[in-house]
């Protein structure tokens, strides 16, 4: 009781102002794509906003949605639900590919296309300080996030490429109340995957400046992730003061490629297809003009983007390959072009 009480404690500690996001609620209008992200206090949703913001200023619709991560946008994408757009870890179409028991996600991720690739996603180790290295986890609890998430996809990608079996794999916890649990001691650790500096991270100065709470939190820190098999996979980077100031030093950690991905609609004869088409090629310019508008004021994770840079196994979409500017309507087909003549004085 005690234990679940301080929980409590901290989580309450934790909570900041959140950007409020779009109602699910709120009528969508046909043409406005939706885009699905992530969590409220993530780094997909304030690059989801952002990049709605650039579109809207070329008259491009963009609902941004929250999510419960990679493997729900995939499943997302795939309903009748308006969500044409999503943001997902790299490492998800593989896992898909590999180790999805659904036959026909298998055969649905066939049509997914990368749109942009964006920034790498850290790999965030959260532990008691008896947790020195990835592979104390053995027989421990860790919060992995919400199933089917690219927390969720990651972390049991790291277990198996480093053969650990943790006691329990707490799963449905909220970032906040993973990290609250972690310097409660309800859990052991704590796998969080997402762009550096995260909300999340940076609020932990909170807990530490609390007299009631830092004793706890002082038996918290990041567990260092550089072991040879897991940088065949994943991308070498790490976490330091710079990004969250209440950190002293620097530990070594992986990250994985955060991306812009859509359904295939370059193949489709109908009249939605063709919009949607039109649409992607008209939203990839907006981006690509003004990429420098969003590395100067966008999430510092912009500084990273390369629009250009190829991810493994994706293959790049055909619509936002080929991109129209709304001011650039498509040449005239025959038809047209006799019914001007016809019409001409």
């Amino acid at each position: 009781m005690m234990k679940r009480a301080l929980l409590l404690v901290v989580a309450a500690a934790l909570i900041a102002p959140v950007m409020v996001g779009i109602s699910p609620g709120l009528a969508e209008d046909k043409r406005a794509m939706g885009m699905v992200t992530g969590s409220e206090s993530g780094t997909y949703i304030q690059f989801g906003k952002q990049i709605a913001d650039i579109a809207a200023q070329e008259g491009i619709e963009i609902i941004v949605k929250t999510s419960g991560g990679s493997l729900d946008n995939v499943r997302r994408i795939r309903s009748t639900e308006n969500a044409a757009l999503g943001i997902v870890q790299s490492d998800v179409l593989g896992f898909i590919q590999k180790k999805s028991d659904d036959p026909e996600l298998k055969q649905f991720v066939r049509h997914l296309r990368l749109i942009y690739p964006f920034y790498n996603e850290e790999v965030h180790l959260y532990a008691s300080k008896e947790i020195t290295d990835i592979k104390d986890l053995q027989g421990k609890r860790v919060a992995i996030g919400t199933e089917n998430s690219g927390n969720f996809v990651t972390s049991m990608n790291l277990f198996h490429i480093m053969q650990i079996e943790p006691l329990e794999y707490v799963t449905g916890l909220e970032p906040m109340d993973a990290a609250a649990a972690v310097i409660s001691g309800e859990v052991d650790a704590m796998i969080y995957v997402a762009g550096k500096p995260v909300s999340l991270f940076t609020e932990l100065a909170k807990v530490k400046s609390n007299p009631d709470l830092a004793p706890y939190f002082e038996n918290t820190h990041f567990v260092p992730l550089n072991h040879e098999a897991i940088l065949k996979e994943y991308v070498a980077s790490d976490i330091s003061t710079s990004d969250y100031a209440w950190f002293e030093g620097h530990v070594p950690t992986v990250a994985v490629k955060a991306v812009l991905i859509g359904y295939d609609f370059s193949k489709g004869k109908s009249a939605y297809y063709k919009m949607r088409c039109n649409q992607l090629g008209e939203l990839s310019q907006a981006i690509r003009d003004g990429i420098g508008d969003l590395r100067k004021h966008g999430h510092p994770k912009w500084a990273e983007v390369d629009l250009d840079q190829e991810i493994g196994i994706w293959t790049l979409d055909a619509c936002s390959r080929n991109p129209r500017t709304r001011d650039e309507p498509p040449g005239k087909g025959l038809h047209e072009k006799i019914i001007d003549a016809i019409k001409s004085q």
